[in-house]
């Protein structure tokens, strides 16, 4: 098994353009960590260099205590599964997995074994014979992971290993992989850039942006407790509005004026007395604003009037987007009951107990 160190990791390219900056980040033995971040953050580029497929400018890189800078690829005891899955399209599926270890000099009697036996955990047993245009995308992507497990690595290492499978068949994966992770018992690191994947897979989850490690934690505390702008704007769909609002009050009590509405806050004094009569990014997530015939329990609700513009019915749920007085405009997840039509005007509830504050300059969270 594996724990994994990156300190003050940088890659920097010979044009200048730096992929990773300074990145400071620890995987647990064990654990399955989610790399997640739009494309160009530095993901891949993290998870190639903990691969040995590309070089570090700076920093150092330990496995299990053991600094792997300049180690090569092969001696650094990992297995990594690619977007493209590199399937041998002339082997059988068998002849696929048994590869590396015929490369290592592994007996064929032990080969064969493993083989059967990462087969049978990802029910491919009767695909052995098949050649890869034989298969699937689903039953490729087994195979590229099969491949992965037969060598018995501390750690695996994934690449956006779904983003070839339709939809449905992604969210069968997801929960296969989870459950491979669950009895291989193996560090794994996910490199994807799906929101959905890192929330529903991830035991942590690592968000990047331009090169720098924005947040790491669980995924309902990131989900419930962003660091900033970027991180509550990237998990949650519909993301979370963002509408421009002033706070207002006195030592007693604060408020926050947006649009036609004031919702009243509940923060620490100190963290936010500094922010009276100032301009701040107020933000709330969609599933916070509710239609008032459909209102739960346990709810603060705040009023606010907006014009319906384009209303989603998803079957489970009625997507909303809507304009406030000022022009701008929210998005809410409602009751799927709720009966809205484009142009009407509306009353909905904000619950005033779940929404957020950014530092309009630094976009940190107050």
């Amino acid at each position: 098994m594996a724990n994994v160190r990156f300190e003050r990791v940088t890659k920097q390219y010979d044009n200048g353009f730096v992929a990773v900056k300074d990145l400071n980040l620890e995987i647990c033995d064990r654990e399955f960590l989610v790399l997640v971040g739009p494309s160009g953050c530095g993901k891949t580029t993290s998870l190639r260099m903990l691969a040995g497929l590309e070089t570090i400018s700076s920093g150092h890189l330990y496995i299990n205590e053991r600094r792997v800078n300049d180690l090569p690829p092969k001696d650094r005891d990992i297995a990594m599964v690619f977007q493209s899955y590199a399937l041998y399209p002339h082997m059988s599926v068998f002849d696929n997995m048994a590869f590396s270890l015929e490369l290592q000099g592994v007996p064929k009697a032990d080969i064969r074994q493993r083989v059967q036996q990462a087969a049978q955990q990802l029910g491919i047993e009767t695909l052995l014979e098949r050649k890869p245009k034989q298969l699937s995308g689903g039953q490729r992507q087994r195979v590229a992971v099969g491949r992965a497990i037969v060598r018995n690595p501390s750690a695996f290492l994934m690449d956006e290993p779904l983003s070839n499978l339709d939809a449905k068949l992604r969210v069968q994966a997801r929960a296969e992989l989870n459950k491979l992770h669950k009895r291989l018992g193996t560090t794994f690191i996910y490199v994807t850039h799906d929101q959905v994947e890192a929330m529903t897979m991830g035991s942590r989850i690592a968000i990047m942006n331009q090169g720098i490690l924005q947040q790491v934690d669980t995924p309902q505390t990131i989900y419930e407790q962003p660091n900033n702008i970027f991180v509550a704007g990237f998990l949650g769909s519909p993301s979370m509005n963002f509408l421009q609002a002033q706070v207002t009050g006195d030592n007693n009590q604060f408020w926050v004026k947006a649009a036609n509405f004031s919702l009243p806050l509940s923060k620490n004094a100190d963290s936010i007395s500094q922010y009276i009569d100032q301009t701040v990014v107020l933000g709330i997530r969609p599933e916070s604003i509710y239609h008032p015939h459909y209102l739960p329990p346990g709810i603060m609700p705040v009023d606010v009037q907006a014009e319906v513009s384009v209303v989603e019915l998803m079957g489970h749920e009625l997507i909303v987007y809507a304009t406030l007085a000022d022009g701008s405009e929210i998005v809410s997840r409602l009751d799927p009951r709720a009966s809205l039509v484009p142009g009407e005007t509306v009353t909905l509830q904000i619950d005033s107990k779940r929404i957020h504050l950014f530092d309009t300059e630094t976009e940190q969270t107050i």
